[in-house]
């Protein structure tokens, strides 16, 4: 009865075994089928194909359901109605993503990436009792992040930093094709008319679309070793001593103004008509209007520069390092 039971159980272990080996030999065989003889992939993995695959398997919703889900977002904060809410607009983002493309002309996956964080950003924002169609919400929110990526990546430094600057990107060379089908010269003076804005700002927009970015490390012309990089000054100031220079030029208006309080009024008159005045006028004139002598004025007049710089000293830290590199 036992060795029955053992040669039972051998021959199950056996054709496991056996099982295992012909499953691993098909896989095997199917993985091999699918490569040619170079080792490369018979069909090419398509990623923009993928997703587009992977979200047409979400229905489109109704204007009721629309409404439904936008209330439970909005009242209950209920992220199933908001993941169907986004799920359900994605085909959406493809399109207006397409729309853009053509100015573009790089990878789509891009323009769809930030087309989709607009598209979660109009959930968010979606008012259902407004009366208005999600989709025709969504589009604004979908179109600005994908404008907004575009702007800043059109170059390595930004072309449009401003909304009209951003308008302008995208109707610029629109109309200036519109304006030479119709046979006129699109001159910057016509084009701030047909758009809107200024001369000045069509010709910045102009040149920055026309121009590309240029590396200082390369050379200046073909065959150089020179590079563009040997040819920018050293000798100017760094962002930050100009932002440092700055700071202390609005904390020396800020304590010149406390410091005024403490004057009096004949002391003050000499602040502002001799140390401060791009014009001084004489000792003897403000002597003269104050029936003192000439010396007096002066003396008056070093008290006052003394005094300031004993104020200076205690209310701004490192006042004597800044006026000695300053001089």
């Amino acid at each position: 009865m036992i060795e029955s039971q053992n040669m039972d159980k051998n021959k199950n272990t056996s054709a496991a075994v056996e099982n295992r080996k012909e499953t691993n030999a098909k896989t095997v065989i199917d993985n091999r089928s699918a490569r040619t003889d170079s080792g490369k992939s018979l069909a090419k993995f398509d990623p923009l194909q993928r997703y587009l695959s992977e979200i047409s398997r979400y229905r489109l919703l109704t204007r009721e359901e629309e409404v439904e889900l936008g209330r439970r977002v909005q009242e209950e904060d209920d992220m199933e109605a908001a993941y169907q809410l986004v799920t359900s607009n994605l085909r959406l983002v493809v399109k207006i993503a397409l729309e853009f493309q053509r100015v573009w002309m790089q990878n789509l996956l891009d323009l769809i990436q930030e087309g989709n964080i607009g598209l979660m950003q109009a959930v968010k924002k979606f008012d259902p009792y407004k009366n208005v169609k999600f989709s025709y919400y969504a589009s604004f929110w979908i179109k600005a992040y994908i404008l907004k990526f575009i702007m800043d990546n059109w170059r390595l430094v930004k072309i449009g930093t401003t909304q009209g600057q951003r308008k302008l990107f995208f109707k610029l060379k629109k109309e200036k094709q519109r304006l030479i089908e119709q046979g006129f010269d699109p001159k910057p003076k016509l084009l701030s008319q047909r758009l809107g804005v200024s001369e000045r700002e069509i010709i910045d927009m102009d040149q920055r679309l026309d121009g590309w970015d240029v590396s200082l490390d390369s050379p200046v012309k073909d065959g150089s070793d020179t590079g563009r990089i040997e040819f920018v000054s050293e000798n100017a100031a760094s962002a930050e001593d100009r932002v440092a220079k700055k700071e202390i030029e609005v904390l020396l208006h800020n304590k010149v103004s406390e410091f005024r309080e403490q004057m009096t009024e004949r002391e003050l008159e000499i602040f502002d008509q001799r140390i401060f005045s791009d014009a001084p006028v004489t000792l003897q004139e403000i002597g003269d209007r104050y029936n003192i002598s000439r010396e007096r004025v002066r003396q008056i007049e070093k008290n006052v520069i003394k005094k300031m710089r004993d104020f200076f000293r205690n209310e701004i830290p490192d006042f004597e390092a800044y006026t000695h590199k300053e001089a």
